[in-house]
């Protein structure tokens, strides 16, 4: 099946199978390899990505579902100034561990700080639900709340 789609903002024109995973297509087909796979079942949030800006686990989607759309990876983000900020608040905060994670955890991030979604440290730990298993949350959701009190100022 042809597939078009919008790639970190590049046209990307694949012809896939019906059932292939984007996850598959990206890591497999694309190599991009900041999207990681975890549980396969959408719950882990390591192979998050944003797909028209919002993030979604792409171990969910099959290919042909993001047909004429923009999907956007860590690597589509790393000239933002936000982005930027978040990584910078990240290393600052020692909210990275193993870096499993942390490109799932980054775009959720992005994108909610972005909606403004955040109005203390606490809607940080209950909106980002990736899961982490080396830093226990609270230093990503300071990270977070660092980046996003300063932007909402």
């Amino acid at each position: 099946m042809l597939v078009r789609f919008r790639l970190n903002g590049r046209d990307v024109e694949l012809d896939v199978p019906s059932n292939e995973t984007l996850i598959d297509t990206l890591r497999l087909r694309l190599k991009v390899k900041s999207v990681k796979r975890g549980c396969e079942r959408g719950e882990c949030g390591s192979c998050t990505i944003l797909l028209d800006g919002r993030p979604v686990t792409s171990c969910m989607l099959l290919t042909p579902q993001v047909n004429g759309r923009e999907v956007v990876t860590v690597e589509g983000l790393e000239r933002d100034p936000l982005f930027n900020q978040l990584v910078k608040s990240f290393i600052d905060n020692g909210a990275v561990q193993c870096g499993f994670c942390t490109p799932g955890i980054l775009l959720t991030a992005w994108a909610a700080i972005r909606e403004n979604r955040f109005k203390s440290m606490d809607d940080v730990a209950d909106y980002i639900g990736n899961l982490c298993r080396c830093t226990g949350y609270i230093k990503i959701a300071k990270a977070v709340w660092s980046v996003a009190s300063g932007v909402r100022k």
